[in-house]
């Protein structure tokens, strides 16, 4: 269940992605607590933003080429579904989930940190941890420019499991930028980070 995505059927990963979400969430933010002892709660969270982020869960997913086990709909397969990053983001949090149910949380704990263990290893605690969105803006109004304008232009699926779609436009592109994303936030936080290797590229 936890490699079917819901174009396939409607008994999909939904569900068992929102555990995984939470476990995931909880076993990371444990090993910064414990990995990093005198860091602040403020910096711990955008620490954990980054590595539990869509972008480094379809990283993950990327690694384990978990998109070609992908159970998908005849349209989400012809459009590329098993290389969408929140497709597979969403997959990397069902396995969460179903390592969970299956094995319990021990075992559970021990895989997420086996994946991520090059990751938290490489963190440097010195080095800024800052979300998208808070480094997007930090870029502007050290130039004095207007900050970003977010519009949600649109949202699909279930009322229990949407994927948000949203816009990002600053003044230093021409074209709006958009990204999706399981939540509001996750959306503006992807479109963010487009924006922000757009300014880059144009640099």
């Amino acid at each position: 269940m936890a490699i079917t995505h819901r174009s396939f059927s409607a008994n999909n990963n939904e569900r068992i992605e929102f555990l995984g979400d939470s476990l995931l969430n909880m076993i990371i933010a444990e090993a910064l607590y414990r990995r990093f002892p005198d860091l602040r709660e403020g910096e711990l969270s955008r620490i954990r933003a980054l590595l539990v982020s869509g972008k480094t869960l379809a990283e993950l997913a990327t690694e384990f080429d978990l998109g070609s086990f992908l159970r998908l709909g005849a349209g989400e397969k012809n459009t590329g579904g098993h290389r969408r990053n929140s497709t597979l983001a969403d997959a990397v949090e069902a396995l969460i989930g179903a390592i969970y149910i299956e094995s319990g949380f021990d075992t559970c704990r021990e895989r997420v940190l086996s994946w991520f263990e090059s990751r938290l290893v490489a963190l440097n605690p010195e080095s800024s941890h800052k979300d998208a969105k808070t480094r997007l803006q930090e870029f502007l109004q050290a130039r004095k420019l207007p900050l970003p304008d977010y519009q949600l232009l649109e949202t699909e699926g279930a009322d229990h499991q949407q994927t948000f779609i949203v816009s990002c436009s600053v003044s230093l592109l021409k074209s709006t930028i958009s990204a999706s994303g399981s939540s509001r936030r996750k959306a503006e936080q992807a479109a963010a980070d487009k924006v922000l290797v757009a300014l880059k590229d144009a640099e």
